[in-house]
């Protein structure tokens, strides 16, 4: 690796070239300070800049003696989000994607008489309506709500109205890969917090808010990759937990909606600052970009406020789509058979795993998360039989080691197949004898 550059600017885009190149990896440590500047003709303090703009972009964490690595996840580099590649024949069950089959059909305006103006107001009419509708059916406040392009954009400029870089955020661990690298990126220090089928441990959770966590992400319900579901008894002693750090950020992602499984047990509003977020991607169709975001009046004017700074609103195309979605009752029954079939099929991989002496998890959603091993060896030896599935590694930050198994498209006719291929590669220890690592460290 050969880092060049005059200015802090052009040494810190040399670190980034070289990370897209290969050139640097995950964990790599940068040359120290002083030895840079020798190489490179250049003051220490130039150098020293680089390295900070490169921790304030989520790319490098400095670790006192042990230098500059870096970070595990770095933000600088761009993931193909298509996925690994599944070689001809092998069914792709790595990517979370819903049935094609079980998505509603989605109605959109008339173009011919569709008008949207820059006077009108940021929230279609129609979606407010609906929307205030159905987080009153779960029992949450809606006096202040928000759209925006998605679960992911919602919480990120959640966290940017009340964070700042190096804040600490307690996370789900095992959890989704792309919050991760979002916390990279706004230079954010993720607190893991195990959890089992019911959501996180309240324990942990405490542990991490007197640790100094500022703000809590959590998944209501299809937690991704585990398929947790936040309980009614869970739920109760999560506020018990938040009731007593008021100030922190709680954000509750149902990124699952309709179709996840269990019914919702909402926190929110257990602290002062507060958002819940319903998507409609999964549950409607992964290109309808567009969330509703309810929470306390702060948070969601900052949240607001940002989006008039930026794309100024979301497309009302697509707010009339989800309205509709919301309201009409031939949607409503098509995403009831959507539940019922992924319900379905969860029980159908998990229930033959066990009767292969598998554990797995799967409780809501479209994921089933099965503790193996070595995730390594699974992935490959499952491949070599067909099934490309997805390792545990993109979303594990100090849990035990798994692979994540999408079930939206199987078939009945898959599962024995499948679940012997597991069951194979799942936990043989080279003695032959069969050891599955626990789901977390609860």
């Amino acid at each position: 690796m050969a880092l060049t550059g005059r200015t802090a600017a052009d040494i810190a885009a040399s670190v980034e070239d070289a990370l897209r190149d290969g050139e640097l990896a995950p964990g790599d440590t940068l040359p120290p300070v002083r030895a840079l500047a020798a190489d490179l003709g250049v003051n220490p303090n130039t150098v020293g800049a680089a390295y900070r703009l490169l921790r304030d972009r989520g790319i490098v964490e400095t670790q006192g003696r042990a230098g500059t690595r870096v970070r595990q996840r770095p933000a600088a580099v761009a993931r193909d989000a298509a996925g690994p590649v599944a070689p001809p024949g092998a069914r792709r069950l790595a990517d979370g994607e819903p049935d094609p089959a079980l998505l509603p059909d989605l109605v959109f305006p008339d173009p011919s008489t569709w008008r949207t103006l820059y006077t009108h107001p940021a929230i279609y009419p129609p979606l407010e309506a609906a929307a205030r509708a159905a987080f009153a059916a779960d029992g949450l406040s809606a006096d202040h709500l928000v759209v925006t392009s998605g679960a992911l954009d919602a919480i990120e400029r959640a966290l940017m109205a009340h964070l700042r870089p190096g804040d600490v955020v307690a996370v789900e661990d095992p959890g989704w890969p792309a919050s991760f690298d979002m916390l990279a990126a706004l230079n954010l220090t993720p607190r893991p917090v195990p959890l089992d089928d019911d959501g996180p441990d309240p324990a942990e959770v405490a542990a991490a808010l007197r640790e100094g966590a500022r703000a809590f992400v959590l998944t209501t319900r299809a937690q991704n990759p585990t398929g947790a579901a936040v309980s009614a008894e869970r739920a109760e002693a999560l506020r018990a937990v938040l009731a007593g750090h008021p100030d922190v950020l709680l954000i509750e992602d149902d990124h699952g909606n309709a179709v996840a499984g269990p019914a919702l047990h909402p926190l929110g509003p257990a602290t002062t600052r507060w958002v819940h977020v319903r998507s409609a991607a999964k549950a409607y169709g992964p290109d309808l970009r567009c969330a509703v975001v309810t929470g306390d009046a702060t948070t969601v004017s900052r949240i607001a406020g940002r989006l008039r700074l930026g794309p100024g609103w979301v497309s009302h195309i697509l707010q009339y789509a989800v309205a509709e979605a919301w309201t009409r009752p031939d949607t409503a029954a098509a995403i009831e058979r959507a539940r019922l079939a992924y319900a379905e099929r969860r029980a159908w991989l998990v229930d033959a795993l066990a009767e292969r002496g598998v554990p797995a998890h799967g409780r809501s959603g479209i994921n089933v998360w099965i503790p193996v091993r070595d995730e390594t060896a699974a992935v490959a030896g499952l491949l070599a039989q067909g099934w490309l599935v997805g390792p545990g590694r993109r979303f594990r930050l100090a849990s035990p080691s798994a692979i994540r198994v999408s079930i939206g498209t199987l078939g009945r006719e898959d599962i024995t197949p499948l679940a012997d291929a597991i069951a194979a590669v799942a936990g043989a220890s080279a003695g032959g004898t069969r050891t599955a690592p626990a789901y977390s460290t609860v």
